[in-house]
């Protein structure tokens, strides 16, 4: 919990000196302390507008994205009480990718993209409610399956509203966009996604503890006290207020939340109420990284959804065979 904080500034640093322009980090931090102290500047104008405007707003958005990510993954896992649930299982992110998509197609604004995902995503989630329901109650089973046909069935509307649209201008931005990149960050879009992703982490935050609770069983956790439904639902509408305002402002990020959910299970063990701050870190550092990455490493820019995608799946093979499944287990 020490080390932690410190990587990840030392990332957010390098970050923000990294790319064509090089800056050094000592004078990466300078430039940022002069506007508390007010230091003699030794820097160009242009180091400047570089690292305060261009790569700070982006480096915010990433590390408040891969934290809100990976929490999401973590609450959700412990929550559902499996170890392959991620925010896409539930179907939110494919939610929220037509909503986003649809008012591509349809030629809207950047405030109705955000807005339209919010509603697609939280839609999917109350589309789940509806369909795993059962006799008053809504086991984790039917939760889980019902998640993956919402996912499904969204991802299909993706993919006819990409057969339809405008090949020449609507389809590009689509694609683009369903593909994640935080290219266009910008100090209005951490301003966006900041207020979503802040409170749902908040809730998760504030209620952390509650989730060893429910990893015991349902029946165990209500002999507890806890209220299983009504701390289920509450835990995953504040998921699903982070995906989504993820989703409206970068598109689809994937493979975030399950790898550096096990990554944090592996470092700290399964209790939650140091397993989510923990995740939070982790993932802000991780997408942070992959983002530098992303943007350095050829000429042209490499989405970031694919590069999480390839860097993922081998981490996470690499992960559940140096622990054999151990971490989940003594959950």
């Amino acid at each position: 919990m020490v080390a932690l904080p410190l990587l990840v500034l030392v990332i957010a640093v390098v970050a923000l000196g990294m790319g064509r322009l090089w800056i050094a980090p000592v004078k990466v931090v300078r430039i940022l302390v002069d506007n508390v102290i007010g230091l003699g500047p030794d820097w160009s104008d242009t180091e400047a507008n570089v690292v305060e405007r261009l790569r700070a707003p982006r480096v915010v958005l990433s590390l408040l994205i891969g934290g809100g990510l990976a929490c999401c993954g973590a609450v959700l896992q412990g929550v559902l009480r499996n170890p392959l649930v991620a925010p896409q299982i539930i179907g939110v992110s494919s939610g929220a990718s037509f909503g986003g998509a649809l008012a591509i197609a349809m030629g809207l604004g950047t405030a109705l993209l955000v807005c339209g995902a919010f509603v697609f995503g939280l839609a999917a989630l109350l589309l789940v409610f509806l369909m795993g329901r059962v006799d008053g109650r809504t086991p984790l089973l039917m939760l889980v399956l019902s998640g993956v046909v919402v996912a499904a069935f969204f991802s299909a509307l993706v993919s006819g509203l990409t057969y339809v649209s405008d090949p020449q201008q609507r389809l590009p931005a689509i694609v683009f966009w369903l593909l994640g990149s935080l290219a266009t960050a910008s100090w209005d879009k951490v301003a966006i996604a900041v207020m979503p992703i802040g409170a749902g982490v908040a809730v998760m935050m504030a209620l952390r503890w509650r989730i060893n609770v429910l990893s015991l069983g349902d029946e165990d956790a209500q002999a507890l006290g806890v209220r299983v439904e009504l701390l289920r639902w509450t835990l995953l509408v504040a998921t699903t207020v982070v995906v989504a305002g993820a989703v409206a402002v970068t598109g689809v990020i994937g493979w975030v939340g399950l790898v550096v959910a096990h990554l944090g299970r592996m470092l700290v063990g399964p209790d939650h109420r140091v397993l989510v701050p923990v995740s939070f870190l982790i993932g802000a550092g991780y997408l942070t990284a992959m983002d530098t990455v992303a943007r350095t490493v050829i000429a042209s820019e490499i989405p970031i959804g694919i590069l999480t995608a390839l860097v993922g799946g081998p981490a996470f093979f690499a992960l559940l065979r140096r622990t054999r499944g151990r971490g989940w287990v003594d959950a």
